[in-house]
């Protein structure tokens, strides 16, 4: 699981929402998601993160956070 993978997860997991749930929402395909937070899809396009982000109701700074705060340590 890459870091944006461990943050889509645990943003998805504090809104009580299963992936297929936020799929629905965010017109992002399940399996898309799926891959995101197994580190399959390390580079999801930004229009999959827009959708996400908004879904999840937070900012594309907030969705990628963990990821860059990880790599600037």
């Amino acid at each position: 699981m890459t870091n944006l993978g461990k943050q889509l997860a645990r943003l998805r997991a504090s809104k009580g929402l299963s992936q297929n749930k936020l799929a629905i929402i965010s017109k992002v395909p399940q399996s898309a998601i799926s891959e995101i937070e197994a580190g399959k899809r390390k580079n999801p396009g930004i229009f999959y993160l827009q959708q996400l982000a908004a879904a999840l109701g937070v900012t594309l700074v907030e969705l990628t956070e963990f990821d860059y705060r990880q790599h600037n340590r």
